[in-house]
């Protein structure tokens, strides 16, 4: 059934137009009209609408933790025992509950699709379930019942350090015994309407050098992303043990190039930088998560300029907020720095949208195009972030607050502020408690 918005403003290209009138039938834009009253029968988009935003990066079920492992000292590898604990106690059912409820609060922030980086495989001590992908079904499950899309980053896990030390109590829950082991269950998982299946190595520490090789000849075609030198220690140690930094081993193993997807990258060598441009290989960086746990700031700018395709992700969901995460790529940039301008609003909002969809495998998202899916992302110009701001710098002002209507694949999914489908905050309550 063909559908009609007309927007106020949209986001085209690289700036916001005014009077868009928009056409999708089937999923996918059919008319992107710039500069036309509004017509009776079109639905009015009040506010800036954008394409529907990504999460490149996701662990549902760190949601658990937000308010409950920010205030204490430590580093992220105390904080990581927290989330073990946390990864002990769930079940397919419980999981789907809670997931359910992230992916929902997600769509809320104007988030369409999201990337799934899923390593809690298994039952408590590594048993496998009846159905061994039974976790990840809950995850592709959960996001349908949230009305956005997914790709699901199942990720080998193997090992517990660089030097090749055993998985141990809740971390049995992550093994496949090898990556032919993971590889084999992997093949069971088919991709969906609406859900993509990825592969992902979760990095130098839990998968071994001689193992590597074999996730990325499973990966062909599809994203592959891998946690990278998110802490000193993994680099240390890769030079201890390899006398490489994660980077060259990924880059030994053949995981680089342009379905590749790095994850934060924060302590990266200037060759490093310069292998991950020459190769295209994307870099997805997690403000909000990196400066929670105190990770450090990467090199965005320099990345970007060596050729790595920059999108965001939200991790750990000490906040589910994709303006912020993107607005904090130029703003950590200038605390590293100590100057401005490093990216312009275009290039944070493609980083947001288009970049994160094409880091998850769906190259047809992202903008407001023709042929493109019809995702919608309206924000508000009314709240007291946005009120006369200069629309072209939205992500220097608004929030996930500020988002009020969500289509995906036009679907509306969220209208004036509420899910359609979930009421979130119950759902999260009730699968936290």
């Amino acid at each position: 059934m063909p559908l009609t918005w007309h927007a106020d403003l949209a986001w085209l290209g690289d700036a916001p137009v005014a009077d868009v009138l928009i056409t999708a039938d089937g999923g996918r834009f059919t008319s992107v009209t710039p500069g036309v009253p509004r017509p009776p029968d079109a639905e009015r988009l009040r506010g800036l609408t954008l394409p529907g935003l990504a999460n490149a990066h996701s662990h549902a079920f760190h949601r658990a933790l937000r308010g409950r492992t920010h205030a204490g000292r430590g580093t992220f590898w105390t904080w990581r025992e927290q989330m073990y604990a946390v990864a002990a106690r769930l079940t397919p059912e419980s999981y789907l509950r809670l997931a359910r409820a992230v992916f929902a609060e997600m769509a809320l922030a104007g988030i369409t699709c999201v990337g799934e980086f899923h390593y809690l495989h298994h039952g408590p001590g590594g048993r496998r379930y009846d159905d061994p992908n039974e976790m990840g079904a809950a995850l592709i499950d959960a996001a349908a019942q949230a009305g956005i899309r997914i790709t699901l980053l199942d990720t080998c896990y193997l090992t517990a350090s660089v030097a090749g030390d055993p998985l141990a109590g809740a971390a049995l829950r992550f093994g496949d015994g090898t990556a032919a082991a993971w590889a084999d269950r992997v093949g069971a998982l088919k991709d969906g309407q609406t859900s993509r299946i990825g592969a992902a190595i979760h990095s130098v520490r839990a998968v071994p050098r001689d193992q590597m090789s074999e996730v990325v000849a499973w990966a062909t075609g599809k994203p592959l992303h891998v946690h990278l030198s998110e802490q000193r220690a993994e680099n240390d140690a890769a030079r201890a043990v390899h006398g490489r930094t994660p980077t060259e081993l990924l880059a030994g193993a053949g995981a680089l190039g342009p379905r590749t997807t790095v994850v934060h990258a924060t302590h990266l060598t200037d060759a490093d930088v310069a292998a991950l441009g020459a190769s295209r290989t994307r870099a997805c960086l997690c403000p909000t998560t990196e400066r929670d746990l105190g990770d450090g700031l990467g090199p965005a700018a320099a990345l970007a300029a060596a050729g790595s395709p920059l999108c965001t992700g939200s991790d750990s969901h000490a906040v589910i907020d994709p303006l912020e995460e993107a607005r904090a790529v130029e703003l950590h940039e200038r605390l590293r720095t100590e100057d401005r301008g490093h990216f312009t609003t275009a290039a944070l909002i493609r980083a947001a949208t288009a970049g994160g969809h094409a880091s998850l495998g769906w190259d047809d998202a992202g903008t407001i195009t023709v042929g493109a899916r019809a995702d919608l992302v309206t924000v508000t110009l009314d709240s007291p972030r946005t009120a006369g701001i200069d629309p072209s710098g939205i992500v220097f002002a608004a929030t996930a607050s500020d988002v009020t209507d969500v289509v995906v694949d036009g679907v509306p999914i969220v209208r004036d502020g509420r899910h359609l489908r979930i009421d979130v905050a119950a759902s999260l309550r009730e699968a936290l408690a």
